[in-house]
């Protein structure tokens, strides 16, 4: 079984959230996108420090998709330097990481 990420991005708002969710699960790149609303964010940011309001996303998805996801959050992504942060799932309940494998899993025409 392949292995299982979670990968997280912060956007601006929840329009970018939904368009890069809707985005990773038609490319069958993630399994599940949670968008957490109402994150605040304070970060330094060449060389100052700053406030924002953001949304998390939290991807389910595998290790072989990781920088296929990578360039798509990056496509659509409206800052310069995204957030995009991926956490190997080192266990999980079986059935759950197989349904992450099998929703990722694209098809190949033959």
């Amino acid at each position: 079984m392949p292995e299982a990420l979670l990968v997280l991005s912060n956007v601006p708002d929840m329009r970018t959230a939904e368009e890069i969710a809707r985005s990773l699960l038609q490319q069958r790149l993630a399994a599940c996108v949670n968008i957490l609303p109402a994150v605040r964010s304070i970060y330094r940011w060449q060389d100052a420090i700053e406030e924002a309001g953001e949304v998390t996303m939290l991807i389910k998805s595998t290790r072989e998709h990781y920088a296929a996801i990578e360039h798509a959050i990056g496509a659509l992504h409206p800052y310069d330097v995204p957030e995009i942060i991926a956490i190997p799932i080192s266990a999980g309940l079986p059935a759950y990481l197989r349904w992450i494998a099998d929703e990722t899993r694209k098809d190949v025409d033959v």
